[in-house]
């Protein structure tokens, strides 16, 4: 059967539950019931990217049932096409605009994005004959072309400046899918752009009309 300290539940996962349940769940055990009995109703849906650094939970200090998350690698959003591939992100997509009818998509990028980090190495081997990080960041392919083309930038700064392109990337694909291009033009829903810096934990949102990235003031 292998090694028991392998095959174990990771002890780390348990003792943080164990902890949940004393604070948290103790706290919050009126809501969940709620939750449990009348079900979800998100007014936000999130995507982001699954990178353990950046979850949009502790981020915006969402409660349980608060938000509705998407994670992926890079927090993409491919184009709508129902014959082609990458039907898990469209799939919750279609679930959280349709049936939990959510007012607003915000697209969460971050700083220091390994699947971005990926995008721009035009060396980089695949991890595995799959390759299928190398595939699914091959969405940004004409972007990190279009990027890789300025000069004067350095490393860092061509990083971030593609980490929010693509936010932007994704955004102009949800358009793409008819239900929130026709909900959008009827304001019924709103489309967000946003990216995390990890390292100081500042938040810079996308202005809409013009893609620029700045510190939101809070109300």
């Amino acid at each position: 059967m292998g090694n028991k300290a392998m095959t174990a539940f990771p002890k780390a996962l348990l003792t943080g539950y164990h902890e949940f349940k004393k604070n948290n769940l103790a706290h919050e055990s009126e809501r969940y019931h709620i939750l449990a009995e009348q079900g979800q109703t998100p007014e936000t849906l999130v995507i982001a990217c699954c990178d353990s650094r950046a979850a949009p939970e502790i981020i915006f200090n969402a409660m349980p049932g608060e938000i509705f998350v998407i994670r992926n690698v890079a927090n993409l959003v491919p184009s709508y096409n129902p014959d082609g591939e990458y039907h898990s992100t469209s799939a919750a997509l279609e679930f959280a605009v349709q049936s939990l009818k959510v007012k607003h998509i915000v697209v969460l990028g971050h700083g220091r994005c390994g699947g971005i980090i990926a995008a721009l190495d035009s060396s980089a081997e695949p991890l595995s004959p799959g390759d299928f990080i190398g595939k699914w960041m091959g969405l940004l392919t004409p972007a990190v072309e279009a990027i890789s083309t300025i000069r004067g930038m350095t490393d860092a700064e061509r990083q971030t400046a593609m980490e929010r392109h693509s936010i932007g990337n994704s955004i102009e694909n949800l358009r793409t899918f008819p239900c929130v291009s026709i909900l959008e033009s009827k304001g019924r829903l709103s489309l967000h752009g946003a990216w995390f810096d990890i390292s100081s934990g500042g938040l810079w949102v996308m202005d809409p009309e013009t893609g620029i990235f700045d510190h939101p003031t809070a109300d």
